[in-house]
Parts: C-alpha cells; sequence; structure tokens
C-alpha cells in the first residue's frame, strides 16, 4: 500500500448483539449497520474490559486492563473514571506517526479537570462532552475546550455531522484517525417521534424499547451518511471502519414504567450491561478495510478491548510503547488467517468504588469461562443517583464545584457467592454451571483470575493523577 490506511472507530453506548437487524428477526431497523456486517469482518467473541463504559473506554486508548489505568467506574463526581494522567493513549502515539486524531462524541475519561479532556490526550481536534451521559437536546459540549450551548438539534445527528466535517477537511493530508463516540442508545431515552412511530405502530414493544430502537434507527442513519462521505472522498478501500458497542445492552425497568423498560432481546445471552456474564461483556464488532482484509465473513477466535490498541497501532506502523505492561495483542496476522498465536486467558472485573476481587469477576481460558456472581453490598450506589441526574443536567455546577468532597464511602463486603464455571463453546447463554463436576478446573482458574486481580491492583495503587 502506498499510504497508510485512515482510520474510524465508531462507538456506541450500550448496544448489544440483539440491536442488530441481522441477528433479531428484524425487530429493529438497521439496513447501515446490516450492509456493513456483509462487507466487514464479524468478530463473534468479541468482548469488551469491563460490563460499563468508562474502564472499557480506557482499555480501547490505552490497550490496558482498566484497573492499572484508574478507570474503575463510571462515577465522574468520584473522579473515579479518569484516565490516569501518564497513560499513553492511542491518540498519542498515532499523532506521533503522523496521524491527525479527532474525537467526537462522549468522552467520559476524565470530566471535570482539564487536563484530563481528550484535547489533552493526543486528539488534534475533539467535539465532546465529558461526562457519562448527556440531554440528547439541551446539551453543553465543548468545542477544543471552547463551551457551545444547545442550538436545539438532536445530539446524535450532531455527532455525525461532525464527524462528515471533519472526514472532508482532513482527506487529502496526512491519515487521520477519528474516534466517534456515540452516546445512543444511552440514556436519557430521547429521540425524534418519526424515528419512534414505526416500533410504537407495531404493539411488540413497550416504550422503552421502542424509543431504544428509534434511537438506533437514528444512529444507523447517521453512519450511513458517514460511509458516504467516505466513498465520495475516494477513501472507502483504504480506510479501517470499525464498529462495536463499549458494553453489552441496558436492561431494566423503573417503576412498571414502559417508558423506561429496555429489556429487549439479545440473542438469549445471560446477563446484561453491569455484569460479566455474556450479555454484559460479548459485543458485536465489525471490521472493514478493503485494501487490508476480505470482508463478508465471520471470525469466531476470541478478542479483547485490548487488542485493538496494538492492532491499530500495527496497521498504522505506529511505534509500540516499551515502557509499560501492554495487555492487547496485535490481531492482525489472525485476522487474515497467518497466525492464530492468541491469548487464551482473559479478565474482566466491575464493582462501585473499589474493586472487589470475588464480586462480578471473571476469566476465559479457552472455550471455559469462571466467573463470580454480583455481591450486591459492592455494587450499592449510597445515596448518589441523584449526581446522575446532575451531573448530566447541572454539569457547569461539577466543572465550578470540583468532585464531591469527602472519602470514599465505608463498606462491609460479605463473603463471595460460589464461583460458576460454564463452557462457552457448549453454552454461550451460560445455562450450565459446571463447577461442582469440574473442581480443579475451578481451583485453578480461580488462582489465575486472583492472581491478575493481585498484578492489575498494584499498579493501581501506585497513581496519583
Amino acid at each position: 500500500m502506498s499510504k497508510r490506511p485512515n482510520i474510524v472507530f465508531i462507538l456506541a453506548d450500550d448496544m448489544g448483539y440483539g440491536d442488530f437487524a441481522a441477528f433479531n428477526g428484524r425487530l429493529s431497523q438497521t439496513p447501515v449497520l446490516d450492509a456493513l456486517l456483509a462487507d466487514s469482518l464479524c468478530l463473534t467473541q468479541q468482548y469488551t474490559s469491563s460490563p460499563v463504559c468508562n474502564p472499557s473506554r480506557a482499555s480501547l486508548l490505552t490497550g490496558r486492563y482498566p484497573h492499572r489505568t484508574g478507570s474503575i467506574d463510571t462515577l465522574e463526581w468520584r473522579g473515579l473514571e479518569r484516565l490516569a494522567l501518564r497513560e499513553v493513549t492511542l491518540a498519542q502515539l498515532l499523532k506521533q506517526a503522523g496521524y491527525v486524531t479527532g474525537h467526537i462524541g462522549k468522552w467520559h475519561l476524565g470530566s471535570f479537570d482539564i487536563r484530563y479532556s481528550p484535547t489533552r490526550r493526543g486528539f488534534d481536534e475533539a467535539v465532546c462532552f465529558r461526562g457519562g451521559m448527556h440531554d440528547y437536546y439541551d446539551w453543553r459540549l465543548e468545542y477544543n475546550d471552547q463551551v457551545v450551548r444547545s442550538n436545539g438539534r438532536y445530539l446524535t445527528d450532531v455527532w455525525t455531522e461532525e464527524a462528515i466535517s471533519f472526514i472532508q477537511r482532513h482527506q487529502t493530508n496526512t491519515p487521520f484517525f477519528l474516534s466517534l463516540n456515540y452516546n445512543a442508545p444511552h440514556t436519557p431515552l430521547q429521540v425524534p417521534d418519526e424515528e419512534v412511530r414505526p416500533f410504537r405502530q407495531t404493539g411488540q414493544f413497550p416504550e422503552g424499547v421502542s424509543r431504544i430502537y428509534g434511537m438506533i434507527r437514528r444512529m444507523d442513519s447517521g453512519i450511513g451518511r458517514i460511509l458516504e462521505t467516505l466513498d465520495r472522498c475516494g477513501l472507502r478501500e483504504n480506510t479501517v471502519v470499525i464498529f462495536t458497542s463499549d458494553n453489552g445492552p441496558e436492561m431494566t425497568i423503573y417503576d412498571d414504567d414502559p417508558a423506561t423498560d429496555t429489556r429487549r432481546f439479545n440473542c438469549n445471552f445471560n446477563g446484561a450491561k453491569g455484569l460479566v456474564y455474556e450479555g454484559g461483556v460479548r459485543v458485536p464488532l465489525l471490521i472493514r478495510w478493503p485494501d487490508g482484509l476480505v470482508g463478508g465473513r465471520p471470525f469466531h477466535t476470541m478478542a479483547h478491548f485490548t487488542d485493538w490498541f496494538t492492532t491499530l497501532l500495527a496497521i498504522a506502523g505506529a511505534e509500540m510503547p516499551q515502557d509499560r505492561t501492554i495487555d492487547g495483542v496485535n490481531l492482525l496476522p489472525t485476522l487474515r488467517g497467518e497466525s492464530s498465536d492468541l491469548p487464551e486467558q482473559r479478565f474482566w472485573q466491575w464493582n462501585r468504588y473499589a474493586p472487589v476481587p470475588q464480586c462480578n469477576a471473571a476469566m476465559r481460558d479457552g472455550d471455559w469461562k469462571l466467573l463470580f456472581p454480583v455481591i450486591p453490598e459492592a455494587m450499592q450506589l449510597f445515596g448518589e443517583l441523584q449526581w446522575l441526574e446532575k451531573s448530566m443536567e447541572d454539569y457547569d455546577y461539577f466543572v465550578q464545584n470540583g468532585l464531591l468532597p469527602g472519602p470514599l464511602p465505608e463498606r462491609t463486603i460479605p463473603p463471595a457467592g460460589a464461583p460458576e464455571l460454564y463452557n462457552i463453546a457448549d453454552d454461550p447463554e451460560e445455562r450450565h454451571n459446571l463447577a461442582d463436576a469440574q473442581p480443579e478446573r475451578v481451583a485453578a482458574m480461580r488462582l489465575a483470575l486472583e492472581n491478575w486481580f493481585d498484578k492489575v491492583e498494584a499498579e493501581r495503587g501506585t497513581i496519583r493523577e
């Protein structure tokens, strides 16, 4: 190839396999993503690095497990989502390699301190909100650190239009890396009525699911406009386009209100957002690169979010950092069928405030998956739910007043529940717990999981800012 490829990495928020029309029997409407699926490599065993958004985003940008980066939770008002300043990001390394870098959309890697903004972490340009969720109409965005207030446009459309502008402005210059982070279909469930109407009219879905499908429909249309822009600019063949989601779908209902009901089909995977069962950490990923990969086929080997840091650096011909542990591996030889030498073991753990090694933790070792179920006390928010709405509706409060004062809440964590063991090749829905029948395997995998946890937590303990 005469020119290094452009990279467009599109990340949805809380979208699962079952949100693709191609995977759900046409319950939703995703014609663009379905067409992209037919034209791409589809990774059928792609895993995030966490069942929630912020830690997964940290891994994508660093190639490291979230604990190493300091990004362990979604709580921006506690500062637990900050990507440690000592981390080196994919954007920084691509920029050093001659790429123009842009971030558009949700950030959620450091909300209230300018040092953690995308323009300080390797992105030449950024249009974003820095928190974890945002109103789709009454928004407050940062354009290269300058605040811009809402003009009434729907936020998903803003992201699409800014992405198109970025591509058009940089089509003839150096290669570009565009990180496009839609916040759809994350709450709040706001969407133009014309997008929801087709789903309401069927009478098949509660109002919340109709809105989710409408939000995805609007995002799908926007992605179509972006792909058309690449075509018009003559960039299709030598642009790597990746689409995935930060974690599995949210599946909730509040106060029996159908408008909040997001429980929907997800290919019968167990669990959802927030849980380390397959429904929380296994996500769709499509990669299209006509000049570099043969598309239109599935790829069944297990992959992890940390791998995309390493893989994209290899694709771009950029240097890997040598002064830190990188957990991800280069997938490119395997994607091309040249090698199958990938790690057998992958790890996950997430709970509120501070990690608990035997709560909502899991590992894969080949086809086998060991997990510890949730300990409810480790997931509790201690009455801080009001800060979710405040961080979305009154962003300036946090900018002016900083993080919540005082220590983290004290918790008493009861003993962990019994571990569970599944053979994912035979039982991808995690219906048949084999732990009692395989005590030696459970013991060996438990030791590996605990050793991994000790290593990543020890590194987290050295973070100062």
